[in-house]
This record gives structure tokens, sequence and C-alpha cells, in this order.
């Protein structure tokens, strides 16, 4: 195997295990099996599910540059939170069903923008603190 596509690979599934750990951490957030304090249980669901979705990005992009995919992954979950202010029938049978309702939200809140763009900038911190897995050493 090529070096270049063996280094690709290690990145994505590196980031692939960051994806599915985030997974696992937001739906512990929301589960009763663990009482977390007010603050915590009202918003670490969505800032853990903005960073998920930074590392998803990375993941799909593994040679894009940190604020490359932070913004998209803020572009992402920006335009999913505002597209809860629409409600027709079909969009709102996708948001009953469980997954739709994980990925898609209830109803439009400012405070999960900000749990956005709090969780995206953890992934990245998170990111700049594991440089070998991003084979390059503060990158900006």
């Amino acid at each position: 195997m090529d070096n270049t596509l063996n280094k690709t690979l290690k990145r994505r599934l590196g980031f692939l295990g960051l994806t599915v750990v985030s997974m696992g951490a937001g739906l512990l957030s929301r589960s009763p099996l663990v009482e977390l304090p007010e603050f915590l249980a009202l918003y670490s669901g969505d800032t853990i599910w903005a960073m998920m979705v930074f590392f998803l990005v990375c993941a799909v992009f593994p040679h894009w540059k940190i604020r490359q995919a932070a913004g998209v992954a803020i572009v992402f979950a920006f335009a999913i939170e505002f597209s809860q202010l629409y409600h027709a029938p079909w969009i709102d049978g996708i948001r009953q069903n469980t997954l739709g309702g994980l990925v898609l939200g209830f109803g439009f809140k400012v405070s999960d923008l900000v749990c956005y763009v709090v969780g995206v900038g953890l992934g990245c911190l998170g990111l700049r603190s594991i440089p070998r897995m991003l084979n390059r050493s503060g990158e900006k």
C-alpha cells in the first residue's frame, strides 16, 4: 500500500474513531443512566453533537486544515439548527423518528448555536493536542 494512502487511511480511521467516541458520549449525556449537573445536562448533548460533526467532516476530508473542517462543521450545524424553524409534515415526520430527531433536532434555540461553536472549538483544541494523528505539528 502506498505510504500516502496508508497515512490517509490512518487519519480517516482515527477521525472515525473520534466520531464514534463522541457519538457515545453524546448519547450518554442524554441518557437517564448518567446524572449530570443541570448546566451540563442542558448543553453537553448539543456541544458534543457539534464536536461529532467536526470529527466526521475531518474523517471525510482528512487532508483539510483544521479551520476548513471547523468552518464546514459550523455551517452544517447552523444549517441544521436554522432548519428547525421550518415545519412541514414531511420534515416533522422525519424528526419524529429517533435518528431523525437526533440529527435534525426539534426546535430552534440560539443557545444551541453557542453550543455548536463551543463543541467545534473543543474538537479543534483536542486535535491540536494530538499532533501525531494530524502528521503536522502546530497546523494552523
